[in-house]
């Protein structure tokens, strides 16, 4: 059942798939669409039985950005309704970022503007082979948002980041892989079953030992060398006394495979 106007969102098999679904517009995120968007991460975040998460897009685009002709309408209170429409945003994208469990995006088309930060944030991305990602945001005399400037460097480098945001240069599927944008690339009829297989397999896994991993990944480009050690000793010693942590090493003395319960 899916009570929302602008995505669609299930949970089944502890797989929680997220679809934008405003094709007719590109995907672009409107208020309405980002305050979907915000709840439905949140609800994920907050969920223990979501154990992976697959985000996509309906459609020929995965995320056209934001909805510039909405804010069109809101004239010289665009600050305003910038500032609104970031705030739902940049909150579903922690929340994606931050939660136990395994974000995959499957970018089934182009990414562009906060499509392309929303492509990012995965902690797997897969591209169909009819994806490409462009920044947008100056060719709108805007600058970017949705932790592009956080995210993009550290994914491709800081000088072909900067082309990117400066000159809007569209960056093709196979770039985008070889460049370190996205993980993976799959023809575009498989990208679905792939990210289904990924969110599968991850599913079965050991949760919070996966939550530990993207705090960690987050806290190492701030951290010094000996803060982030004593972060990752405090993690380890707690996955290892957790029912999931027990059970491994368990399977692994007895030389059987692990059953992870995500906790």
């Amino acid at each position: 059942m899916n009570d929302y106007k602008y995505l669609e969102f299930s949970v089944e098999d502890s797989i929680a798939t997220i679809t934008l679904n405003r094709p007719e517009a590109a995907n672009a995120l409107n208020i309405e669409l980002a305050s979907e968007l915000n709840h439905v991460t949140n609800i994920c975040q907050h969920d223990n039985n979501v154990r992976a998460v697959i985000l996509t897009g309906n459609g020929k685009l995965f995320c056209a950005g934001g909805d510039l002709s909405s804010m069109a309408t809101a004239g010289e209170k665009v600050d305003l309704a910038l500032k609104e429409l970031t705030d739902q945003c940049h909150s579903a994208f922690t929340s994606l970022m931050r939660m136990r469990a395994p974000v995959i995006i499957a970018v089934n088309g182009a990414a562009a503007g906060i499509g392309l930060s929303l492509a990012l944030i995965g902690d797997i991305t897969i591209a169909s082979d009819k994806a490409s990602f462009t920044t947008a945001y100056t060719a709108a005399g805007l600058s970017p948002d949705g932790g592009a400037t956080y995210l993009l460097p550290r994914a491709i480098g800081f000088k072909r980041a900067k082309e990117m945001m400066l000159t809007n240069r569209k960056v093709g599927a196979t770039d985008a892989l070889d460049w370190g944008m996205v993980n993976q690339l799959v023809s575009h009829e498989s990208l679905l079953d792939e990210a289904h297989s990924i969110a599968k397999r991850l599913a079965q896994g050991p949760t919070n030992a996966f939550g530990s991993v993207k705090s960690l990944m987050l806290s190492g480009f701030a951290e010094s060398l000996e803060s982030q050690m004593a972060l990752e000793a405090e993690a380890i010693g707690k996955n290892a006394v957790s029912s999931d942590g027990q059970e491994g090493i368990n399977a692994f003395l007895e030389r059987r495979r692990p059953d992870f319960w995500g906790s």
